[in-house]
C-alpha cells in the first residue's frame, strides 16, 4: 500500500548545498538551533503524526519506519518504508501493533515486531494508575517482510518478542525477549534460527545495537538502586508479569556479542536510551532527560559519549514552546554521512513526531 505521508520536495532538495539523503527530503535549515554545531544541514522526511525509530537500509537509500496517525485512522504504529524515489510504503497489514523494524541485508525485506497473530485491532493501552509505565506485549512476535510476499514469523513463541536489529556485518540479529523469564537481549542468525541468550542480570535489557564489526552490543537496561536491589527488583517483576515495564530509569551498557564483559557506561540518572554507535565505534550517541531536572519527562535531547575517554557532549539543543521537547532515535548512515533521527522541532501540532535527517559535521 503506497501512502501520500510525504511531501516531495525533489526540486528543493537539488537547490540546496549539499546531496538530498532521501528523496523527498525537504530542507529545513532554518530548525538548526545554536550550538548544534555537528548539523551541516537539515532535511525533514515527514509531516504530520508521530513518526519515529527511522532505520537506514544497508546500501543507505532508503528508511523504514514506525508512523501512527490518528487523521489516517492509524491508531496503532505501523511499519513503513520510505522508498528510493520518495514514496511511503506500509508493510505491516494494519491489524495489532508493530515496533522496532530494521532492514535485513539483502535490502528485499524488513523484520518487525507485531501483535496481528493475537490482536485484529489496537491492544488497550498500558494502566497508567501504577506511574508511567510500558506495555510489554507477550503477543508481540518478530516478523520478515519480504517485498512483494508479504510475512512470515522470524523469531515467535511464548512471550515478547521485539526490538530487532541487525548487525553491519550482516550475519546476525539481536532482539529482546522474555523467554527466559526476564527481559533479556538474545541473538539468532538471518533465517531468527541458532538462538543464543547474550544478558542474564535481573532488570530489562533492550534497544540494543551493534558494533560495525558485530563483536559488541550497546543496549538500555533497569538502573537499580545500590542497597535496595532486592526490593527494586521485586516491584520490576512484578510489573512484568502484568506486561508493563517502567522505563524512568535507564542507564546504558555494553556487552560483548557473546555476553562477556558487560560493562555500564552511563551513571546519569533519569531516562537514557536509544543508544548505537558512531561510525567508527569511538562514541556512541543516545537520547537522555537527564540534563533537564525541572522537566526531565519533557525535555529529552541527543548526546554523545566517548568511549575512551568518558567525555559527555550535547548534541541537540531543542527546547520547544508547546512544551514538549524530542530528539530521539539516533542512527548514522551506513557511509556515516548522514544522521537519521525523530524530532518535535518544527511541529504543527502538540506530540507530533517527525523524522530528520543531518548531514554530519
Amino acid at each position: 500500500m503506497r501512502l501520500p505521508l510525504i511531501t516531495l520536495a525533489l526540486a528543493s532538495c537539488a537547490a540546496t548545498p549539499s546531496e538530498c539523503p532521501i528523496p523527498g527530503a525537504t530542507p529545513a535549515d532554518h530548525l538548526i538551533l545554536p550550538g548544534e554545531t555537528h548539523f551541516a544541514h537539515l532535511w525533514q522526511v515527514t509531516f504530520g503524526g508521530e513518526n519515529a525509530e527511522a532505520y537506514w537500509s544497508f546500501d543507505g537509500t532508503r528508511l523504514c519506519m514506525q508512523v501512527r496517525n490518528e487523521e489516517s485512522g492509524w491508531d496503532c504504529d505501523r511499519i513503513c518504508v520510505i522508498e528510493g524515489d520518495g514514496s511511503v510504503d506500509q508493510l505491516s497489514n494494519g491489524r495489532g501493533v508493530t515496533t522496532c523494524s530494521y532492514f535485513m541485508p539483502d535490502g528485499q525485506s524488513v523484520i518487525f515486531a507485531s501483535t496481528h497473530a493475537e490482536h485484529e485491532t489496537c491492544p488497550p493501552p498500558a494502566d497508567r494508575s501504577q506511574g508511567y509505565v510500558w506495555q510489554i506485549h507477550p503477543e508481540y512476535d518478530i516478523y520478515r517482510h519480504a517485498f512483494g510476499s508479504g510475512d512470515e514469523p522470524f523469531v515467535a513463541g511464548p512471550g515478547y518478542d521485539a526490538e530487532a536489529t541487525v548487525s553491519p556485518t550482516g550475519d546476525r540479529v539481536v532482539f529482546t525477549s522474555t523467554r527466559s523469564g526476564d527481559l533479556e537481549l538474545w541473538t539468532c542468525d538471518l533465517d531468527g534460527g541458532d538462538l543464543q541468550q547474550v544478558t542474564k542480570a535481573p532488570g530489562y535489557d533492550g534497544g540494543a545495537f551493534f558494533s560495525h564489526d558485530g563483536k559488541r552490543l550497546v543496549f538500555r537496561a533497569t538502573a537499580f538502586t545500590p542497597g535496595a536491589e532486592e526490593e527494586e527488583q521485586a516491584e520490576y517483576f512484578r510489573l512484568l508479569e502484568q506486561g508493563l515495564v517502567r522505563p524512568s530509569r535507564m542507564e546504558l551498557f555494553v556487552i560483548n556479542a557473546d555476553g562477556t564483559g558487560r560493562q555500564q557506561l552511563t551513571e546519569l540518572g533519569k531516562a537514557n536510551f536509544a543508544p548505537s554507535f558512531y561510525p567508527d565505534d569511538s562514541k556512541i550517541i543516545f537520547s537522555t532527560n537527564h540534563h533537564d531536572p525541572e522537566r526531565p519527562a519533557l525535555n529529552f535531547d541527543l548526546f554523545a559519549l566517548d568511549l575512551g575517554t568518558g567525555e559527555l557532549e550535547q548534541i541537540t539543543q531543542f527546547n520547544g514552546p508547546r512544551g514538549k521537547s524530542f530528539d530521539g532515535f539516533p542512527l548514522f548512515s551506513p557511509d556515516g554521512r548522514y544522521l537519521a533521527f525523530s524530532s518535535n522541532r518544527g511541529d504543527s501540532a502538540p506530540g507530533e513526531t517527525n523524522v530528520f535527517i543531518a548531514e554530519w559535521r
